[in-house]
């Protein structure tokens, strides 16, 4: 039995839930080929945010992100908000055919084993969604972690910073587009300089990946279970003969459901990661520049050293700069990608005719 091909439905409720589509029931070239178009846009949408996040979390000053924004459109104008977004989107899109082939794969995979294994359907739905966004952020870090280093050094670039060891950092060497700065940082640092923070992207972003899919299985299904009730309840309150009436809902309650348990999945992830998001992000875009660093004979800093320098700058409050625009991005994006990724597997979906319309 699979966990993907079969129609899901409440028995006390009688919510008939839309049937999840597996990896074998999709169209692979339709698949990545719109996926590469809807992501992209996505991506447009929401890179602004990523770009004050970032600044955030590299500045040592605490500023609100509706200064910061400001400050941006004031000195650089509405590119200043796009800086390294064509590197980022040209990493974007390998990054996700990694990321969509590892969970899909993975999901039907693991899903198909721990039915077989005789745990129930929703156990087995949580632990497969887990395991799928696990494998999933473990393969797309391997393009990720160098486009984020890449792209994260040109988001900073123009920012005014107070600190001044920050500031004569971020100062040493400007870019003048991705390509520039992907040679330089090759150049002076070599392949380690493209993949650094890697080992705490990897604890960033796999646990995160994991118990946001994890909670959006468990949270589809309580909010499926709460519609239930009240359908069933609202029945019973009109129907005096008893009658079962099963619910099949249309495609914007489908959608509404999708986007309200990411945006919750999301807002937890965010603030769950904010910490070890901080370290990484000042790990890839900030170079060393005390003395004792370079006396090591180091070309950055280590996750001690910063851990170090943000507990100076403001406290263990220091980790959560930036956590507004980051709880926004993952809670905007986590709703955006989930409704545009159900819309493109269902656009991909060999046999239409089959789904719940």
């Amino acid at each position: 039995m699979n966990l993907s091909t079969v129609e899901e439905e409440s028995s006390d409720q009688n919510v008939h839930t839309p049937t999840e589509i597996d990896w074998h029931m999709l169209d692979k070239s339709k698949f990545f080929f719109l996926g590469a178009g809807l992501f992209s846009c996505v991506s447009a949408t929401l890179y602004p945010v990523v770009v004050l996040k970032t600044r955030q979390q590299v500045s040592s000053s605490h500023l609100s992100s509706l200064r910061t924004a400001f400050s941006i459109l004031r000195y650089e104008g509405l590119r200043g908000l796009y800086r390294g977004f064509g590197t980022s989107l040209i990493g974007t899109i390998p990054a996700r055919a990694l990321y969509m082939t590892a969970l899909e794969v993975t999901k039907s995979n693991v899903g198909s084993t721990t039915v077989r294994l005789g745990f129930p359907e929703p156990t087995a739905s949580a632990i497969a969604n887990a395991m799928a966004g696990l494998s999933a952020a473990l393969a797309a870090q391997l393009v990720w972690t160098p486009v984020d280093v890449v792209s994260q050094r040109l988001m900073v670039q123009g920012n005014d910073y107070s600190n001044s060891k920050i500031s004569s950092s971020l100062k040493s060497c400007k870019y003048m587009n991705g390509i520039d700065a992907f040679r330089k940082i090759l150049n002076t640092d070599g392949p380690r300089g493209l993949y650094r923070g890697f080992g705490i992207s990897i604890m960033t972003y796999a646990p995160s990946n994991a118990v946001w899919w994890a909670s959006y299985s468990v949270t589809q299904r309580l909010v499926w279970d709460g519609i239930g009730s009240y359908m069933c309840k609202k029945d019973d309150e009109n129907n005096e003969n008893g009658g079962v009436v099963a619910l099949r809902p249309d495609s914007r309650t489908v959608m509404a459901v999708q986007g309200v348990s990411a945006a919750m999945a999301g807002g937890v992830s965010a603030l769950v990661t904010m910490p070890l998001d901080t370290i990484k992000t000042r790990l890839q875009v900030l170079d060393c520049s005390d003395d004792n660093n370079n006396n090591n004979g180091r070309k950055g800093p280590t996750v001690g050293q910063t851990v170090r320098n943000l507990v100076k700058e403001g406290g263990w409050m220091a980790f959560y700069r930036g956590l507004g625009p980051r709880w926004a991005s993952m809670s905007l994006s986590a709703t955006t990608m989930i409704t545009t990724y159900e819309l493109l597997k269902r656009l991909s979906t060999k046999n239409q005719e089959n789904l719940i319309r």
